[in-house]
């Protein structure tokens, strides 16, 4: 696994909208020095690092980042209580492959 994603993990979940700009910045600075595409182990990392909310948008990034490997990343359905990002990753999964099919 590349530095930058490791850097990224180590951090933990991305902070929520309480959070202070100075600690939201620099989660958005480590991201954006991942570079895409990530690979299937990283992508698995990247998965864990969802907080409780959007963070001002930079959840969607991660998002998009962790969706430029292999996918789909989560296989199996998320609990009914897990993570909106873990629902929003499966679902999006599921969806490409079923257009992939038709």
């Amino acid at each position: 696994m590349r530095p930058e994603v490791l850097t990224f993990v180590a951090d933990g979940p991305l902070p929520d909208w309480d959070a202070k700009e100075e600690e939201i910045d620099r989660r958005v600075t480590q991201l954006e020095a991942i570079t895409k595409p990530v690979t299937g182990e990283e992508a698995a990392a990247l998965v864990t690092c969802f907080g409780s909310d959007d963070c001002y948008g930079v959840a969607w990034t991660l998002l998009h980042l962790i969706e430029t490997g292999p996918n789909p990343v989560l296989r199996t359905k998320p609990a009914p209580d897990a993570n909106e990002w873990h629902h929003r990753l499966y679902d999006r999964g599921v969806f490409e492959e079923l257009n992939a099919t038709t």
